[in-house]
This record gives C-alpha cells, sequence and structure tokens, in this order.
C-alpha cells in the first residue's frame, strides 16, 4: 500500500513550484464560512482525505483559497486519478469536486492545455462557453480575454462546437490561481455536510429497513462520528437479517470510514410481552425497551444522542403521541433527520448512498415479530406504563444487555466480531 505525499506548508504557502497534468480540485462548502473554528474543520477534511489517498497511491494534498489539491506525484498514482476522485467524492465538507488540467501561468499554455484536454471532457455537447475567474491578478490578461483566447483554442480543435454565452450543453473554467492556471469542464457536487468527526459521537438504531441507513447518513454529512446498535429476534428472525444489517453497516463505512455494531436480542422481551401484555401495546412497548437499551448503548460507548429512521405518521409506532411514549425511556437527545421526510424522499436518498438495493432484501427483522393487527397510535402514558410494568422491564433489560454482541465494520473489509467490554 503506497503512502500518500503531503505538503506541510500552512494552507499552500510552501507550493509556488508549478504543476502540470491532471489535478483534483475540492472546492470548500459551509467550511468557508467557519470563522475562528475553521482550522479544525479543514484539519479534519484534510485528514480524512489523507486516509483515502493511502490505498491509492501517491499524491500531494494540500489547501488554498477555500480549495484541496489532490496532485498525482508519479505515473502510477495520475493513471488511478478517477479512482482517487470517487474517494474525495466521499468527503464531507466540499460542496464541489472536479478533475482539472493545470497549466503554467502562461496564456500560450494555458490554450495548449485547454485545446488537449477539453475535447475529450465534452465530447458529444454542441454548444460550450468559456468562463475565467483571475484569482491572481497580477497575472496579465484580465477574465475576458483569457475566455475568449482560451474558447478560440477549443474551438481550433473542435470546429464543429458552437459558441453559446446564454444556455450552453457545457461551460468551461479557467481558473488562475496563485500557482498555476486550472482548466475543467465544471465541478460536480461534492458530498457536502461537515467534516467527519467534527460534530460529536452519536447511536443510530440500525434496522434492516430503509429509513435507517438514510438517517446515520444524514448526522455522517453534520459531522457526526455514528456507531449503531441492531436488535435481532432470532430464531424468530434469520442470520441473514443480521448479515443484511452488516452489509448496510458497511455500504455506510463508504462515507465514514468505520462503524461499531452492537447487536442485540430482544426475543426474550418479546415473548415476555407477548405472554403478559394487552397484544395493541406490543408495539410501543418494544420501542420503550428498545431505547432504553440504546440509552445504555450510547453512555456505554460514549455517544451523545440517539439516532432513529423514524418519519412522523409512517408507521403506528411513528405518531406524535407514539414517539413521545418512547422518548421516556431515554434523556440523550433523539434525533430524527427524517421526520418530516415521505417515503419517496427517503427513498431518493437511500438509492444515492448505495443502501437501498440491500435494504429491501426479504429478511424480516425484529419489528416484524408478533406485530399486533390493532396498535396503539394515541397510547396515553399511564395505561402504557400500567402494561409495562406486567413484565420485569430492568430484569430483561440487563438480561439482553449481558447477551450483547459487537462487530467492527470497516471499509472494503468483513465484518469482524469482538468480545463487548
Amino acid at each position: 500500500m503506497h503512502k500518500a505525499a503531503f505538503a506541510r506548508g500552512e494552507r499552500g504557502k510552501n507550493h509556488n513550484m508549478e504543476h502540470t497534468g491532471r489535478v483534483i480540485l475540492c472546492k470548500y462548502g459551509e467550511v468557508a464560512l467557519k470563522g475562528a473554528n475553521r482550522p479544525q474543520f479543514e484539519s479534519a477534511m484534510m485528514r480524512e482525505l489523507r486516509r483515502r489517498a493511502e490505498g491509492v497511491g501517491r499524491y500531494e494534498i494540500w489547501s488554498a483559497q477555500s480549495t484541496v489539491y489532490i496532485e498525482p506525484q508519479d505515473e502510477g498514482s495520475e493513471a488511478r486519478i478517477e479512482e482517487m476522485y470517487g474517494e474525495a467524492s466521499h468527503v464531507f465538507g466540499f460542496s464541489g469536486i472536479c478533475i482539472a488540467s493545470s497549466a503554467a501561468k502562461d496564456i500560450d499554455k494555458i490554450r495548449e492545455a485547454a485545446a488537449e484536454y477539453v475535447p475529450g471532457q465534452i465530447s458529444g455537447c454542441r454548444t460550450f462557453k468559456v468562463e475565467a475567474k483571475r484569482s491572481d491578478k497580477r497575472f496579465p490578461h484580465r477574465s475576458p480575454e483569457i475566455a475568449a483566447s482560451v474558447g478560440e483554442a477549443i474551438l481550433d480543435v473542435m470546429p464543429e462546437l458552437t459558441v453559446d454565452l446564454h444556455d450552453p450543453d457545457v461551460t468551461v473554467m479557467v481558473e488562475v490561481r496563485e500557482r498555476c492556471a486550472y482548466i475543467h469542464a465544471g465541478q460536480e457536487r461534492g458530498a457536502g455536510g461537515l467534516p467527519s468527526g467534527t460534530n460529536g459521537r452519536a447511536l443510530l438504531l440500525l434496522s434492516g429497513g430503509i429509513d435507517s441507513p438514510v438517517a446515520g447518513y444524514m448526522m455522517m454529512k453534520r459531522g457526526v462520528t455514528v456507531d449503531a446498535v441492531h436488535f435481532e429476534s432470532m430464531p424468530y428472525t434469520s442470520e441473514q437479517a443480521r448479515e443484511k444489517v452488516l452489509a448496510l453497516a458497511s455500504i455506510l463505512t463508504d462515507w465514514c470510514g468505520e462503524m461499531r455494531v452492537h447487536v442485540i436480542s430482544v426475543t426474550h422481551i418479546q415473548e415476555a410481552l407477548r405472554d403478559s401484555c394487552d397484544n395493541d401495546y406490543f408495539t410501543i412497548l418494544l420501542r420503550r425497551f428498545m431505547m432504553a437499551l440504546a440509552d445504555r448503548t450510547a453512555r456505554h460507548t460514549g455517544a451523545q444522542a440517539l439516532v432513529t429512521g423514524e418519519s412522523l405518521g409512517q408507521v403506528a409506532s411513528q405518531t406524535m403521541h407514539a414517539l413521545a411514549a418512547t422518548d421516556c425511556k431515554t434523556t440523550l437527545p433523539v434525533f430524527r433527520p427524517c421526520i418530516g421526510m415521505d417515503k419517496e424522499e427517503i427513498v431518493v436518498l437511500s438509492r444515492k448512498i448505495g443502501a437501498f438495493e440491500t435494504s429491501i432484501l426479504p429478511y424480516e427483522d425484529c419489528c416484524t415479530v408478533f406485530t399486533p393487527q390493532h396498535p396503539k397510535t394515541r397510547p396515553e402514558i399511564e395505561k402504557v406504563e400500567a402494561q409495562e410494568a406486567l413484565v420485569d422491564f430492568d430484569g430483561l433489560c440487563e438480561e439482553a444487555w449481558q447477551g450483547r454482541r459487537l462487530f467492527y465494520v470497516r471499509r472494503g473489509l468483513e465484518p469482524k466480531e469482538y468480545e463487548p467490554r
């Protein structure tokens, strides 16, 4: 495995040598607005890029003017720049990302680089325009001159194109910066959000469904380090159901790198509820057990909040009354990033993060076991507590907690089980 090369100069101060060739440009999002705290967020983004670059090749990575530059340092790294681009696209904190061609800050060199690089990026387009930004005001040509000159160079090698300044198929950008000029055919959206690890730790209640992986992703996007707890009901649920959940955790590690997944059996809890309590209260009582066990897991692991995939009114346990009845079992904040979303919006995000096809695999989770025909949607807390008193709440929680299992999920590797501490 190669180690990436990184500049030590602060924000590009030691980067005065000209570089030519392909470069990945990662543009800051809201991190640029962070004021005095900005270095903390920049450091987190750079650490994540370093970690991801190690498995790809040797890259010099440095920042200046709210942009991170990723430059290949050898032919092998240049050949794998698209792979590095894919890695960088999963790093939270960047609003835009592109692969650009760099050129010396000379108008003829810029024209040559554009004529060589741009045709491969805009094949199939019929119209284009060129925009230029001159961050280095010492460069002798103004932005309109640069745009016109580069546009002329592109037309020389692609005479079939037409210039359209109002509604082009593609906009070619020329950015003249302190070190080099960079030419690219527009940028794609970056991962956005805030860098991983900058906003605390939370515990995700990860089921095998569509919603909870999306909720975990949305909290990761806000800089939260996310671990997970999964509740199973073997033998009523299968080994495949657990493997499905670990597969979903593996998909989430494409964004966060690694995750601890705590697996807790609620089989005896469900059997006790089935045998002792009014069936209409089964779902809400089970959710209260889950919240209590999640609370204990979170405190044990140092998480400061719980995260669920609940969407208001989607099912019986997600009405406003039901959520209030379950939240009684924790004093930690409960974040529900999907709460105002409908199913279609959640599915769109599930597809975006690559979780949807795994989420719809037909392996049922514990929430489908002993499901009542007429669950309470407006539970009264006094009646819920009266039903709960019919079972040994603390004893059942303690038994479930002592039987928990711990899996460590790391991107690109098979989940590995460890002895819980």
